[in-house]
């Protein structure tokens, strides 16, 4: 078995890079919670989503109507199929279907921990369904002590954090459980009043704090498996506890404010459009160029089919969005003297389509579509101010040509 401490940023993983993830919880028909949020967010963040799954709910985004447990040794079958086979890095833990099944999951987890020293272990308690529906009985969480006795960190929020350990004051819980159990505990504010929220990581020797603003939304159905979720990815991926927690909350919040609406009750969070704006490495996020005349720039990149997101002509600034997340921006300065020395390219799979409706519109190309001798298709032509703008379609070409270097 591999070997892998969190908070060192090295990985033994054979022949791969990626951070392999296994996911212990529920599957959620409606898409919002359970094995489905958590895969979503592993994907994201460039991870491998692996699952044991505990448990079937019929539910949406009202209600859960039904729940059917998983038997316990399907349960601990999934696990030593992935932990056999594909390898773990991580792990999150869900909903569990029953008290037996907590006991045993405890129990395996405990053993892969002495295979595998320092192997991250997260575990989200599960006892509600944002809905408001009951996802766990008495026993089962009389059960959850033994996984927090297994567990690098617990997640609860803050109904759940009282349920434990039937104590008021949230600190107080937190360094109940610590202490009972070794895990370290994150206090997640979101169920606080207000629109300020604190959440607050406790360990037995340290306490980090984050704070925020609440996001206006009642798409916040699967929260808590998103951030647990990213937490053990970013774990696997060698990122501290601290840290791991601080990139999963802006994970969290970013799927908030990209949420898609979805449904009559509370919906689910936006994982898929959480693109370049978390991760593990440096991402190429924003392009600003220079003009000289505000309107004419910011008409002509509405044009071309950029959304704009800022619009501040007092300061001469515009920020554009595009359809891959990546934002560009318009500094506008008319005393600048613009001397193009670097292109912008804007891949489309509809090129030869998208630059003729432009051209009929009234865009000016120097040039229309052409294949490339680098395997790419091109179309050329220029802002107002003269910066050299690409439309392109590069395909599996761009990342991947013939003569790519090997890793």
């Amino acid at each position: 078995m591999d070997n892998f401490a969190p908070g060192t940023g090295s990985k033994t993983r054979g022949m791969t890079s990626t951070a392999r993830v296994l996911i212990i919880a529920g599957s959620d028909s409606g898409g919002g919670a359970g094995i489905q949020a958590d895969i979503k967010t592993v994907t994201m963040l460039g991870g491998h989503a692996m699952t044991a799954v505990t448990a079937i709910t019929a539910q949406n985004t009202v209600r859960v109507s039904a729940v059917h447990p998983v038997p316990t040794e399907m349960i601990l079958a999934q696990i030593e199929a992935v932990i056999g086979d594909l390898g773990v890095d991580a792990v999150k833990i869900g909903m569990i279907g029953g008290a037996f099944a907590a006991e045993q999951v405890a129990a395996r987890l405990q053993r892969l921990k002495a295979e595998q020293p320092g192997i991250p272990i997260v575990f989200d308690p599960v006892m509600i369904a944002t809905s408001g529906s009951a996802l766990a009985d008495e026993p089962t969480i009389a059960a959850f002590g033994r996984l927090m006795d297994v567990a690098t960190i617990a997640t609860p929020n803050l109904p759940e954090l009282k349920r434990l350990t039937s104590e008021e004051d949230p600190v107080a819980a937190a360094l109940h459980l610590v202490g009972a159990h070794g895990c370290a505990v994150l206090i997640k504010g979101g169920h606080d009043e207000g629109d300020a929220l604190a959440d607050a990581l406790i360990e037995e020797d340290n306490m980090t704090s984050w704070q925020g603003q609440r996001i206006d939304t009642t798409s916040t159905h699967g929260t808590g498996c998103t951030l647990a979720s990213a937490i053990a990815f970013f774990l696997a991926d060698g990122s501290s506890l601290a840290d791991a927690v601080a990139r999963a909350r802006e994970f969290v919040r970013v799927a908030l404010w990209d949420a898609p609406g979805l449904g009559q009750g509370a919906g689910p969070l936006g994982q898929g459009s959480v693109r370049l704006d978390v991760g593990t490495g440096p991402r190429l996020n924003q392009v600003t160029v220079t003009g000289t005349n505000y309107e004419r720039s910011v008409d002509f990149y509405q044009r071309i089919g950029l959304t704009q997101i800022v619009d501040s002509p007092d300061t001469g600034y515009a920020r554009f969005e595009t359809a891959g997340g990546v934002t560009l921006s318009v500094q506008i300065d008319p005393e600048e003297k613009i001397i193009a020395t670097t292109a912008i390219y804007l891949e489309c799979d509809d090129l030869d389509e998208r630059v003729e409706q432009l051209a009929r519109s009234g865009v000016a190309f120097e040039h229309g579509p052409r294949n490339q001798p680098w395997m790419w298709r091109e179309a050329r032509l220029r802002d107002p101010d003269g910066n050299i703008i690409f439309f392109y379609r590069a395909g599996e070409h761009r990342r991947v040509p013939p003569w790519r270097m090997e890793k």
